[in-house]
């Protein structure tokens, strides 16, 4: 039996949430998508969630969610990430005691799937436990757990950490994709091992942006050196970046991926 999943990069704010209104549906229906998994620490303006912003993710066809460090930028995400069944988790290497969890099964049909949010520490100003050895503590917990595959968001700023990681987990793990900077790359690849990999998935907003904020502030600020507001964009074109996996629930193992890039306007 095959799994096949839609992973999607980083959602920025109320464009990239209508462009998942906008785009989802079809794509699930044209790649016969089994689960469908997004990042989602920039639903709210760009940066936290709410409820209301899950809810319209997954209205439209999301079925859960990773974050990264944004999380935690809007007291609703504390409180969602309190829940008991959260529809999100935080990367797992977060020091004990935070509110939420890293990891998490989910079940599709028959098939449970595990997974596994993870953030790096490179040029990151977290002070975070290490993600090779985290994710080697939760492959040892669910050592004996029957999973059809694992999938892990790397939410990482720099490509060696990532290219790192995905080396790291080859064989162990379904697919690695790498989230955090906005900016799709070119190197989905199947591993020697059999492990799924990409470096980032690239961002769901508007496009004519930079990384989903509008570009004029930012060049102000490179101008000038002065602080500037960073605004979300909030129309124009916008991009969706994803990633479809195929795994083997077999073995686990990733057989086929592609990488999606749609267009709308909002």
């Amino acid at each position: 039996m095959n799994l096949s999943v839609l992973l999607i990069g980083d959602i920025m704010g109320k464009p990239g949430r209508k462009a998942v209104q906008a785009l989802l549906p079809e794509i699930k229906k044209t790649y016969n998508i089994d689960v469908c998994i997004a990042n989602a620490e920039n639903l709210s303006h760009g940066k936290g969630v709410s409820q209301n912003t899950l809810a319209e993710i997954m209205d439209a066809g999301v079925d859960f969610c990773t974050s990264g460090n944004h999380i935690w930028a809007k007291p609703e995400g504390v409180s969602i990430l309190s829940q008991e069944n959260p529809p999100v988790i935080r990367p797992a290497n977060f020091p004990p005691g935070v509110p939420g969890i890293g990891k998490k099964i989910i079940t599709i049909g028959k098939s449970s799937l595990l997974v596994i949010n993870l953030m790096g520490r490179v040029f990151m100003k977290e002070n975070l436990d290490c993600p090779f050895r985290t994710l080697d503590a939760i492959l040892e917990e669910y050592h004996d757990t029957p999973l059809a595959g694992i999938i892990v968001d790397f939410h990482a700023e720099t490509t060696s950490e990532k290219n790192a990681l995905g080396l790291y987990a080859d064989g162990r793990i379904s697919v690695l994709v790498g989230t955090h900077t906005h900016v799709p790359t070119a190197d989905e690849r199947i591993l020697p091992k059999g492990t799924g990999y990409i470096t980032d998935l690239g961002m769901t907003g508007i496009e004519n942006s930079v990384i989903g904020v509008n570009y004029d502030n930012v060049i102000g600020g490179y101008l000038t050196q002065m602080p500037q507001k960073f605004d979300i964009a909030e129309s124009g074109e916008v991009v969706f970046n994803a990633l479809h996996i195929t795994i083997d629930t077999e073995t686990g193992k990733t057989i086929a991926l592609a990488r999606i890039q749609k267009r709308t306007i909002v």
